[in-house]
C-alpha cells in the first residue's frame, strides 16, 4: 500500500510543479485535467505526511518514556490515531467512482397503488428537493406529469453541486444511492375506512453526461412532436410543443412537454437522453469487466426494492443497508444524511473487502 503512496506523492509534486507553470495554463482543458487530478491526490497526501508524522512521534514519546513514564499515556494516544489514519488511508486508495463528481438527473415515478402512489411520488420529490436546499445544491424540474390529486406520474429533476465542491463530493457520490423501489405504508388520502395500504414508487438517478462524453448520430434519432397533456399553462394542448425522442440503436426513450416551446422541449429531452445512453452503455461496460473492475464500482444494487416509508409508526428502513429510525416525518423533511451516510458506509466496506482480496 505505502509503495503506492510514494508514487501517487511523486505525481503530486509534479503536478504542483506543472500547475505553477503559467504556459500550462493557456490550454484551460489541459490545466482543468492536471487541476482535478491534483485535487484528487491532496487528500492522500495530505493524509499519509499525517500518518507518517504520527509515527516519528511515536518513536520519539518512546525515546522520552524511558525518562518520564507520563509518556506511555501519549504514546497509546499517537498509535490510536495513527491506526485511523491508516483506515483512512486504505480507504482513499480504493479506486472511486469516476462519476462521483458528477451532477445528476433524477427521476421519480409512480408505481403500483394509482393515485397514493402519485402522491407518494410527490412526497418524494419533495424530499428530495428539501435535501438538495438543505446541502447547498440547485435543482431545476425538467419535466413533470402531473396526477388528478396533485402528486405526480413522473418528474424529472437536474440537481447540480454548489460551486468549489470537494473532489469527489458531487451529487452523484451522496443520490447514487436513491436508485430503485420507495415503498410506503400508510392510509391513503383516497381510503375511506381507514385502511393502511402498500404501494410504491420508482427512483431512477443518472450521472448528468456532458456533451463530449456522449456521441449521438443525429441519423440514429427520431424525433416526435406532440401536443402536451395534463396541468399546465395556456399553451396545453394547443400546440405540437411537446417532443419525444428515440435513440433507435438502444430503443432509449426521452420525452419533455413542460417547457414553454419545442425548442426548449427538444433541448430538456436531450439532456435527458445523453444522461440515459451514458448509464446504459456505462451498465453495459461494468457486466462485461473483469472481477478488478468491478470491484471498483459501488455494490449497492440500484434495482431492488430499497426502502420502506411507514407512516403509523413513522419509522424509516433501508433494506440494503439495516439502517432503521423512527423519524420519517423528518426524513420526508429533507433530513436525509443518517440514511445517505448508512449506504456511503456500507459501500465503503464492500470496497475495501473487494480491495484486500484483489491484493
Amino acid at each position: 500500500m505505502f509503495e503506492a503512496v510514494e508514487e501517487l506523492l511523486s505525481e503530486h509534486a509534479v503536478l504542483e510543479e506543472r500547475l505553477a507553470d503559467p504556459a500550462v495554463h493557456a490550454d484551460q482543458a489541459e490545466a482543468r485535467r492536471l487541476s482535478k487530478r491534483y485535487a484528487e491526490l491532496t487528500p492522500i497526501t495530505a493524509t499519509y505526511r499525517q500518518w507518517r508524522q504520527t509515527g516519528e512521534d511515536i518513536e520519539t514519546a518512546r525515546e522520552l518514556a524511558d525518562d518520564d513514564p507520563d509518556f506511555y499515556a501519549e504514546i497509546k494516544q499517537l498509535e490510536h490515531r495513527r491506526e485511523e489514519l491508516t483506515e483512512a488511508l486504505r480507504l482513499l486508495l480504493v479506486p472511486r467512482d469516476p462519476n462521483d463528481d458528477k451532477d445528476v438527473l433524477l427521476e421519480v415515478k409512480a408505481g403500483e397503488g394509482g393515485e397514493e402512489s402519485a402522491l407518494f411520488a410527490g412526497d418524494l420529490l419533495r424530499m428530495y428537493l428539501r435535501y438538495a436546499e438543505k446541502v447547498g445544491w440547485k435543482t431545476e424540474i425538467i419535466d413533470s406529469n402531473e396526477s388528478d390529486l396533485g402528486g405526480y406520474k413522473d418528474v424529472q429533476v437536474a440537481v447540480k453541486a454548489r460551486a468549489g465542491a470537494e473532489p469527489g463530493q458531487g451529487v452523484w457520490a451522496r443520490l447514487k444511492y436513491e436508485g430503485g423501489v420507495h415503498r410506503v405504508q400508510r392510509v391513503p388520502a383516497t381510503e375511506s375506512q381507514g385502511r393502511i395500504h402498500t404501494s410504491a414508487a420508482g427512483v431512477l438517478v443518472t450521472p448528468e453526461a456532458e456533451d463530449v462524453e456522449v456521441e449521438i448520430n443525429a441519423n440514429d434519432l427520431r424525433i416526435d412532436v406532440y401536443r402536451s397533456s395534463g396541468p399546465g399553462g395556456q399553451s396545453v394542448n394547443t400546440t405540437d410543443s411537446a417532443v419525444r425522442i428515440t435513440h433507435l440503436p438502444t430503443g432509449i426513450v426521452a420525452s419533455c412537454q413542460n417547457q414553454k416551446s419545442q425548442l426548449q422541449n427538444k433541448e430538456a429531452a436531450m439532456r435527458i437522453l445523453r444522461s440515459r445512453v451514458l448509464a446504459a452503455a456505462q451498465e453495459e461496460a461494468d457486466q462485461e469487466a473483469s472481477d478488478a473492475r468491478r470491484s471498483q464500482v459501488r455494490t449497492v444494487d440500484r434495482s431492488e426494492r430499497i426502502r420502506t416509508y411507514n407512516f403509523p409508526e413513522n419509522r424509516i428502513s433501508d433494506h440494503r443497508t439495516g439502517f432503521k429510525a423512527y423519524n420519517l416525518d423528518q426524513v420526508l423533511g429533507g433530513e436525509l444524511d443518517a440514511l445517505i451516510q448508512s449506504a456511503v458506509d456500507a459501500d465503503a466496506a464492500a470496497r475495501l473487502e473487494a480491495a484486500a482480496q484483489n491484493g
